[in-house]
């Protein structure tokens, strides 16, 4: 390789880690998600990029994004530390590079609801901050496909680059939860105290009708006890 070819691939190395400095400032986790799939895919010309994203309580990763639509099976496809290439990377904090039937290397997990499974080539890397591992980045080819150096390194920077973000992103989108959920239970809290009020019952019976309503109107429990408190407002305004 010339000089010449030498910077430009460096020019090219420096143009896509400026993209993904930039897009770690995302606090959105999904949308941090879609841009390192949309990076990473590139850089590789892969044909397929799926993150596992680790849920720590439980030690398992779960497919959080990928190139391919599979919309039915994000948060579904899970695996524990260890299990499996992706798990392997995971726990072992290591690349894993193969070039051709990556299927055939004793440490592959086969999913059959994922036809990148069937991609010959396969370039796995962990996506690490200073606690350890948070995720992991796997770009696959139908083909045999031979890494490049610049792909590899280039790759294992993104994941020690987003490591610290994606952490970032993953505490917002626990506390955002524990606030909805909080805020829910407050609401269910709420309208048992005007069922009980209403039908002279106790506390258990009153959930028990939310329940049965929620199942029977096929609405969560949230809009029923919103339903009974907007009723009740109603009621107390006449």
């Amino acid at each position: 390789m010339s000089n010449q070819d030498k910077i430009r691939e460096l020019k090219k190395e420096l143009n896509f880690l400026y993209k993904i400095a930039k897009s770690v400032h995302s606090l959105e986790i999904q949308e941090l998600l879609s841009e390192i799939v949309k990076i990473a895919s590139v850089v590789t010309n892969a044909d397929s990029c799926l993150i596992y994203v680790l849920d720590s309580k439980k030690q398992e990763l779960v497919l959080r994004a990928s190139k391919n639509p599979h919309q039915n099976l994000l948060q579904k496809v899970t695996m524990r530390m260890g299990e499996g290439i992706t798990g392997w990377v995971a726990k072992e904090k290591k690349a894993v590079v193969i070039e051709i039937s990556a299927y055939k290397d004793p440490r592959f997990k086969f999913f059959s609801n994922l036809p990148e499974d069937k991609y010959e080539a396969f370039l796995s890397v962990p996506i690490v901050n200073k606690h350890g591992t948070v995720g992991v980045i796997n770009i696959q080819h139908r083909k045999k496909h031979k890494h490049s150096e610049m792909e590899i390194n280039l790759l294992t920077a993104i994941g020690k680059l987003v490591g610290g973000a994606l952490e970032n992103a993953l505490l917002v989108e626990e506390t955002l939860a524990l606030k909805e959920a909080l805020e829910m239970r407050k609401l269910i809290e709420k309208a048992k105290g005007i069922m009980m009020k209403r039908r002279s019952i106790d506390e258990d019976e009153a959930y028990k009708l939310i329940q049965k309503e929620s199942m029977d109107s096929r609405k969560t429990l949230k809009e029923i006890a919103e339903a009974i408190i907007l009723a009740e407002k109603l009621k107390l305004g006449d």
